[in-house]
């Protein structure tokens, strides 16, 4: 990644923000881009929004470092944090892909409008989206709030972002604890049947 020039982003931020966490987790979350603090870092969602995601993972149950994967679509911080553009979004897409085919999770979070955008073309608002079920490439997908936007509206009262963001993480961890007890079921089935 250090190497690409197909975009003009590489020429404006400092490093390449790849991941942080487990690649062998079984959740991956994407976000946008990395922000200022993330591409001094090296490490995607570790400035304030990524204390937010870190509570709100910690809240239903998983540790950001073992339990999760997280990365974002584009790998190169966008002049002045601002949105990444289509091209930016389109020249990121191989990498994103790669990482999602090396980690293969069970279950991947999209944090944001970008990342919903990017990964399933659906346009219309992350609130439209969020907290349903979707189906990618066979894998199950969870839109959510970005934790930027629920450090714009903190109200913690019920109905709220941050309420529905948490519920959204329940649901995903409820999904993973289904999937992960499926699989152990087939597993010891297997066993069972290459018994003499």
């Amino acid at each position: 990644m250090e190497t690409c020039r197909v975009c003009d982003l590489p020429v404006t931020n400092t490093q390449v923000v790849v991941s942080r966490g487990n690649p062998q987790a079984k959740l991956m979350l994407i976000g946008e881009a990395p922000g200022a603090f993330e591409d001094e870092i090296g490490k995607p969602f570790v400035g304030r929004s990524g204390k937010v995601l870190d509570r709100l993972l910690e809240s239903v149950g998983l540790d950001p470092q073992t339990d999760v994967y997280i990365t974002n679509v584009v790998k190169c911080r966008p002049p002045n944090n601002r949105r990444p553009t289509g091209n930016e979004i389109a020249s990121s897409l191989p990498w994103l892909q790669q990482q999602i085919e090396l980690v293969d999770p069970y279950v991947i979070a999209l944090a944001g409008s970008t990342a919903v955008e990017a990964i399933l073309a659906k346009k219309g608002g992350i609130t439209r989206l969020r907290g349903q079920w979707q189906d990618w490439q066979g894998r199950l997908l969870m839109p959510l709030l970005h934790p930027a936007y629920l450090l714009r509206n903190p109200s913690k009262a019920e109905g709220a972002p941050i309420a529905l963001t948490r519920g959204d993480l329940m649901e995903v961890c409820s999904r993973l604890n289904q999937i992960k007890q499926n699989s152990l079921v087939s597993e010891m089935d297997l066993a069972r049947d290459r018994q003499p």
